[in-house]
């Protein structure tokens, strides 16, 4: 029965097969892939407090209600490296290159956030 069906797909079938599947495979990777991060913007308190490069290799102290907070800065990738908070959420959540992602301490009213050179809006994507 399947190779009946096959008799009936000429060559202009299967060229649009493989196009259509080049042409997803395209867009899944421009869509889905985002682009690398080169800043850092750390917040503390709500309140914007820097905004650093992830070029250079550091580490940032932020004060928060519970104590201090330190952002790790290395090989233009951030995390939060240690917190006060009771959890460790934030700091569980690793690495942070690509642009959009962030790490939020909601206890302590820590974050911070990588952006690139264009600004990924969640709600377009899904």
């Amino acid at each position: 029965m399947f190779s009946a069906a096959l008799q009936h797909i000429k060559l202009g079938d299967w060229l649009t097969l493989l196009l259509g599947s080049i042409c997803v495979v395209l867009l899944t990777f421009k869509l889905w892939s985002g682009d690398l991060a080169d800043k850092a913007i750390i917040r503390g308190g709500g309140k914007i407090l820097s905004v650093v490069p992830l070029s250079r290799d550091q580490q940032i102290e932020v004060p928060g209600p519970l104590g201090i907070s330190i952002i790790a800065i290395q090989n233009h990738k951030a995390r939060i490296a240690s917190d006060p908070s009771p959890r460790q959420y934030c700091v569980r959540q690793g690495w942070l290159q690509q642009a959009g992602e962030i790490a939020l301490c909601l206890p302590n009213q820590v974050s911070v956030e990588l952006v690139g050179s264009k600004k990924k809006y969640d709600s377009l994507n899904y």
